[in-house]
């Protein structure tokens, strides 16, 4: 199956997730892609929308190979291919760092205010689609220390091997496709155009507002 663009995907995402519909998820979007999705799939479960801040922490010389995660709480995962590649603690420590105020900076950016508590309710995170599952796994832990509901992942596309690690990381995972033979998200998707953060900043700002007119 070949999606048209991401806003079909949320929309049979969310299909897929209507049993928590009614009961005000938290859809957290891992940005910049998913935003659009979890923003209709909020709608449509009736829930409220923020993002989840992670980044990848890359190689030496690589910076697009992914060798971790970092999280909003500055907590790091590290990818399991890690000791192969024989990169130092050092650079790992100062790697972490550089990426964990990227994400200070994106929150400030994307939001102005703290990240929503996802304590005691129904979270799920939302991706476009998942190649080695390193910032959705990052995302996971994330908001199990914060002692959820309930946590689900959800998103349009992901090879088997990632959802198995997917799976011990959350309560359920949804997936609308499983490709066997999988070398990039984009090639599920006849439209697959970069989400920019002005259209991030957008979507947070429209939904935050709506939700203090509903309040």
């Amino acid at each position: 199956m070949l999606f048209k663009n991401r806003e079909h995907a949320a929309h049979l995402l969310a299909q897929r997730l209507t049993s928590y519909r009614g009961k005000n998820p938290l859809v957290l979007a891992i940005p910049r892609g998913a935003v659009p999705m979890a923003k209709i799939i909020a709608e449509a479960l009736g829930g409220e929308l923020d993002v989840v801040l992670v980044h990848k922490l890359g190689a030496p010389g690589q910076p697009e190979l992914a060798i971790g995660s970092v999280d909003e709480s500055s907590e790091v995962y590290l990818s399991e291919r890690l000791p192969e590649l024989g990169i130092g603690t050092d650079y790992i420590a100062a790697e972490a760092r550089r990426q964990f105020e990227r994400l200070q900076k994106r929150r400030s950016m994307y939001t102005l205010r703290p990240a929503i508590d996802p304590s005691g309710r129904i979270v799920i995170v939302v991706d476009d689609g998942i190649a080695t599952g390193a910032t959705m796994i990052a995302a996971l832990r994330s908001i199990r220390t914060k002692k959820p509901e309930r946590l689900i992942a959800a998103t349009a596309v992901a090879p088997p091997r990632t959802l198995r690690r997917m799976t011990a990381e959350s309560d359920e995972v949804v997936c609308l496709q499983r490709p066997a033979e999988f070398s990039a998200v984009g090639e599920f998707f006849k439209d697959f155009s970069q989400v920019t953060d002005e259209e991030v900043v957008e979507i947070l700002s429209r939904s935050h507002l709506n939700r203090t007119a509903e309040g």
